[in-house]
């Protein structure tokens, strides 16, 4: 598995505050490198988690130089710990965080876990209704630290919003946090990722699209020439150099043509046919295309 990522152009907004700046530096612009650039290329086993590849992706731009202010990534680029933790080194992660999988969060009916106000200073949770929870544990869940808080049993069973609230066995609603700067910091990027300009924003990301795309019809890059990771991670990065090369090509010499996406033999031949055959007239064509012959031929 290839992780790729590339140099964007500024966001709308940041764009339209740096006219000003960019009017007076004409002359430096003008040799100024293409928007779009290959910084970086990590192999992976295929089996690997695309979130492992996350930390050595900013690792290895900071190493460089090359540490983004803002970085895009999917959804399956992030996790609580790694926001977090881009952040306290001035990198902002521009990523859907990871959504509350409770069964009230996926039905979007009842009280999800945003509807709970923590006071973490006291180390209790208040529910909509009003109650407030019993119990405040520490623990370790899936390898990380957490935090369980539980309502009591009488609260709960007396409750008359009870099944809008937990559908548990016991009858009881029990919350699982992350410690507080984690809590707060999932929290906030899920307010935010709701909202229209964080998600004109996100749009930013599907570039990258288009340079995986370039890189598979271009350099092949679907199918490993050779066996074994150290030759594969070698041959997908000649694959990023030649996109490189491409674009700068691009960018350098305007009259050349960009890239233009490849289109199959049997595209091509339909459109020769449409400029030299008169109208109404069946090409001649070989025995080989006997049916494309009789396709063409029909009114």
């Amino acid at each position: 598995k290839v992780h790729l990522t590339e140099t964007c152009d500024t966001p709308a907004e940041a764009e339209a505050e740096a006219e000003a700046e960019a009017e007076a530096e004409a002359e430096a612009e003008a040799e100024a490198l293409p928007l779009r650039l290959i910084t970086d290329v990590l192999t992976t086993e295929a089996s690997v988690p695309d979130a492992k590849a996350t930390r050595p992706v900013q690792q290895n731009l900071a190493d460089r130089g090359l540490t983004p202010g803002e970085h895009y990534l999917d959804a399956g680029y992030p996790s609580t710990d790694l926001i977090h933790d881009a952040a306290a080194r001035g990198i902002t992660m521009v990523t859907p965080a990871l959504r509350d999988h409770s069964p009230q969060a996926k039905a979007d009916a009842g009280f999800q876990k945003s509807a709970f106000r923590i006071d973490w200073k006291a180390r209790q949770a208040r529910c909509p209704q009003g109650r407030t929870s019993t119990g405040w544990f520490p623990a370790r869940q899936h390898g990380r630290d957490a935090i369980v808080v539980q309502f009591a049993r009488t609260d709960c069973h007396a409750c008359p919003a009870q099944d809008k609230c937990t559908t548990s066995a016991r009858g009881t609603r029990i919350l699982s946090l992350r410690p507080r700067e984690l809590h707060e910091t999932l929290t906030g990027a899920r307010a935010e990722q709701a909202s229209k300009t964080w998600k004109t924003k996100y749009a930013l990301r599907a570039g990258i699209e288009g340079t995986i795309n370039q890189a598979l019809d271009v350099t092949g890059l679907r199918r490993a020439r050779y066996r074994g990771l150290p030759k594969v991670r070698l041959q997908h990065a000649f694959s990023a150099t030649a996109v490189n090369v491409i674009r700068l090509d691009a960018h350098w010499n305007p009259r050349q043509p960009s890239f233009t996406p490849r289109t199959s033999r049997l595209t091509r031949l339909s459109h020769q046919l449409a400029v030299r055959t008169p109208k109404g007239v069946a090409p001649a064509l070989g025995p080989r295309n006997t049916r494309l012959q009789l396709r063409l031929a029909r009114p």
